[in-house]
Order: C-alpha cells, then sequence, then structure tokens
C-alpha cells in the first residue's frame, strides 16, 4: 500500500516531507533488477509528489514480452515523473513456481501495483492476492486464463490488463492465402500453456471449416520440444505457431529444424522474426503503454482496477521474415511488411 505521510503541525507551523515504499525482495532463483524510472523530458512527478512502488513479474525474457515491459515502465514515468514510482523488475526464467515466489515477494512488502507479463505470472497474481491491483499483459484470454466461465471482458475483482489477442480467423486465413495448395497443418505448441491451446482450438476449427488437415503437436516444456517439432516438420505442409511463451524462447532451436524445409506461422512478430514465414501481429511494446496508462490511473485514484474493463491492441499488421521466405521460394503479397 502506499506509504503516504502528510502531516501539518499547526502549532508549529511544520510540514513533514512524504515517505516513498520501498520495493520488495526476491528469491535466488529469480533474476531482479530494481531500479527507479529514468528522467523524463518533462520532469514532472505526480500529483502531491506521491511516490509508488510497481512490481514486474515477467514469465521470461524474449522480444515480446521486454517489448510490453519496458512499453509499461515508459508510460508510467511520462506519466509521473522520474522520482514518482520504482519498478521492481523480475524475471520468472518460464517457471511458474518462480512466478509464485516473485508474486508472494510483492505481497509482503506490500508494493501498490502489480504487472503480470503473460499468463502464468497473471495466474501466479491471482492466486496471490485479492487486495493488490493487477495488471496483465501479453495475456492471449483473460477468461481462459482465470477460469471464468461466459467472460463479458470485465473481470471485476482486483484483476484487469491488456490482451495481445490476434485475430485467429484472420491468421487462419493467412495460411490459406499464402499457402492455399497445402493439405496438413501442424499445430505446434506448449500444453502448459492455457491461452496456446485455446489458440490452437480456434484455429484448428477455421482451418478445418476452409478444408485443411490438421493435427496438434504439443510439446511439455523445452525439454521435448525438438522431438515434437521435428516430428510436425516431418508430416507437415505448414506449421502454425500461437503466442506462445515457451516456444517464443525457443525459436532458434525451431529455425534450425524448419528453415528452408516447412513454413512456420506464428502468432506474433517475435516468433515469425525468429522461425517463421509470417504473422498477424501487434506492437507489444504499444500494448504495455495501454497498460501503463491503465496503471496510472489506478495508482492516481482515477479509475478503480475492478471496474476497468480488458483492453485490446488496435492495430494488427501483416508482416514476413523475408530471409525465411527467400529460403522457401515464397513470393509474399505487397500488403505484408518485413520484418526490420
Amino acid at each position: 500500500m502506499k506509504k503516504r505521510i502528510i502531516s501539518l503541525i499547526t502549532a508549529a507551523c511544520m510540514v513533514f516531507g512524504l515517505v516513498g515504499c520501498t520495493s520488495g525482495g526476491s528469491s535466488q532463483s529469480v533474476q531482479s533488477d530494481t531500479s527507479e524510472a529514468s528522467t523524463t523530458e518533462s520532469g514532472e512527478t505526480s500529483a502531491e509528489g506521491a511516490k509508488y512502488t510497481v512490481g514486474i513479474c515477467q514469465l521470461v525474457q524474449h522480444d515480446a514480452l521486454d517489448a510490453a515491459t519496458q512499453g509499461f515502465k515508459d508510460a508510467i514515468v511520462e506519466a509521473l515523473g522520474a522520482d514518482a514510482v520504482t519498478f521492481d523488475e523480475q524475471n520468472a526464467q518460464n517457471d511458474t513456481n518462480t512466478c509464485a515466489t516473485i508474486i508472494t515477494g510483492f505481497v509482503a512488502s506490500e508494493v501498490d501495483l502489480i504487472l503480470a507479463n503473460a499468463t502464468p505470472a497473471l495466474q501466479a497474481a491471482q492466486a496471490g492476492t485479492n487486495t493488490i491491483p493487477v495488471l496483465g499483459t501479453s495475456v492471449t484470454e483473460y477468461g481462459v486464463a482465470l477460469g471464468i466461465d461466459d467472460f463479458d471482458g470485465l473481470v471485476g475483482t482486483n484483476i484487469s490488463g491488456t490482451s495481445d489477442l490476434a485475430p485467429l480467423d484472420e491468421q487462419a486465413a493467412m495460411i490459406q492465402e499464402l499457402f492455399p495448395d497445402a493439405e496438413n497443418i501442424g499445430l505446434l505448441y506448449c500444453s502448459a500453456e492455457a491461452n496456446s491451446q485455446y489458440q490452437v482450438d480456434t484455429v484448428k476449427a477455421e482451418l478445418e471449416a476452409m478444408g485443411y488437415t490438421c493435427e496438434y503437436y504439443a510439446f511439455s516444456d523445452s525439454n521435448d520440444l525438438a522431438t515434437v517439432c521435428q516430428s510436425a516438420a516431418d508430416a507437415s505442409d505448414v506449421i502454425y505457431i500461437p503466442t506462445d511463451n515457451t516456444a517464443a524462447n525457443n525459436t532458434e532451436l525451431i529455425n534450425n529444424i524448419c528453415y528452408g524445409k516447412v513454413p512456420v506461422v506464428a502468432g506474433e512478430e517475435g516468433i515469425c522474426s525468429g522461425c517463421g514465414v509470417a504473422t498477424l501481429s501487434i506492437s507489444y511494446y504499444d500494448l504495455g503503454v495501454a497498460t501503463g496508462n491503465m496503471a496510472v490511473k489506478i495508482l492516481t485514484g482515477e479509475s478503480k482496477v475492478e471496474e476497468m474493463p480488458i483492453e485490446y491492441a488496435p492495430q494488427f499488421t501483416k508482416k514476413y521474415n523475408a530471409a525465411n521466405a527467400e529460403a522457401l521460394g515464397i513470393t509474399i503479397p505487397e500488403d505484408y511488411v518485413a520484418i526490420e
């Protein structure tokens, strides 16, 4: 909770300064980077000089999640000023148990708000606190992630956030556009990620309605990814990978198996850049900025987290990996943007 103490001693006409809250600790298995925000151009600080501590639990380090975290931090610093916020930023190294440890530390140190970057981090935050405001980002479907039936876009508890869900029907249509003569589509994903299962189920239904034959290729973690990916590459004309964090953290391995042999259509730009041919993707930095703007409203009291619906990315872009497309001899339509 905020530790703001403003006392006016009328007899002595003295005003005591504000007291800022400190950041939480971490376990030895956690990589932690606790630092104060850098100075903004305006040099402005939040109203009345209030200071906040924001805990950031990021599931794993890869381009998409890194960009979301950076956008989140930048938005808060721009709005509140450099001296108003301390970020306790910790990375769980793709371990769900470590996510729980990180959240426990944030709760113990009474941070003002928690950013849960990716679904397992959000699930850990849901289990860890029902009082501290929690914002998720890089989470595909909140109903699936939080176990909410008939989810209507408002969690209604201490949790809200932003979704990275791109239109799955349009991702399926992209496969049809680029590979109309393909027959067998392999769906490669981590079975431990609930939102990955949701995505491949949805895309499978879309592709089968188009006449494709689809096969699931589920790996449990990075240890069996190579074996499962090789099976998918051997049996598929095209592989589809959703916005899957374990896949995103192992794109080099996937690319070594698939490069020049079988095209990969990915759910987001980071995976496509590492091992894919094409994607319909969002800007994760912009998604993080949107989440940061939500955080500012909560911290300043402008909005209550329980009244804030989930926000979605406003724009989606067709992108392609030029090197992989060339290696496969694929001609990409003109309305696709090359990944730089």
